[in-house]
């Protein structure tokens, strides 16, 4: 029964003992350990020179952030957290789209792959705002405050526009639906069409 009572006693004298080391202590400082049993068989841990030393082993610990690294780290995050503010600033407008030409137009022989380009946006462009026409997927010009667009030169097949919103830092904040544009665009000299000088009494023909 003594035996018994003195090992728990040592269980949790050396629970406790180890508790503390992993809490506050590092192996490189640590205070050496000391174990003693006495004549009841009671066994007693103590930072005294009294018995025989003890190997608590090595704690692990994880070293602390440095300052310098935390102040360079908080600039950074304070500009993360004001861009993500001033994107959730922007109010999308109720409607963007394009009007003119409509989704699936061809291009009449004789346009010679020029359009007007008719912008419908709800509620009216704010200053700061402009548009931008995207044509095939690359902008066709540089972003203006209008919402009539000039576009020239297509050739001749199918192309795909649509209008996006800039800021006042170039940033795209909203996108149109896209809309297809047929082209046909037939050659000057073919008798239908009316930019063949032969229909205007020039002197074209050979």
């Amino acid at each position: 029964m003594r035996q018994g009572w003195a090992t728990a006693t040592w269980l949790k004298g050396a629970g406790a003992l180890l508790v503390a080391v992993v809490m506050g202590v590092s192996s490189a400082q640590a205070t050496p350990v000391y174990r003693s049993v006495d004549a009841q068989g009671n066994v007693t841990f103590s930072d005294r020179p009294v018995g025989e030393k003890v190997d608590v082993g090595t704690v692990n610990t994880v070293p602390g952030q440095p300052r310098e690294t935390r102040n360079r780290q908080a600039p950074r995050d304070a500009a993360t957290e004001a861009e993500a503010d001033a994107a959730a600033s922007f109010t999308a407008y109720e409607r963007l789209a394009i009007a003119a030409p409509g989704n699936e137009t061809t291009l009449p022989t004789g346009a010679a792959g020029d359009t007007q380009v008719r912008v419908a946006i709800t509620p009216e462009l704010r200053e700061t705002d402009k548009l931008r026409i995207v044509l095939d997927g690359e902008a066709s010009a540089p972003a203006r405050h209008a919402t009539t667009f000039s576009v020239s030169g297509l050739v001749r097949g199918e192309h795909t526009l649509r209008v996006e919103v800039i800021d006042a830092e170039g940033r795209v904040r909203q996108r149109s639906a896209p809309i297809t544009l047929y082209v046909q665009r037939a050659s000057v000299y073919l008798p239908a069409n009316p930019n063949n000088p032969r229909n205007t009494g020039g002197s074209g023909s050979q």
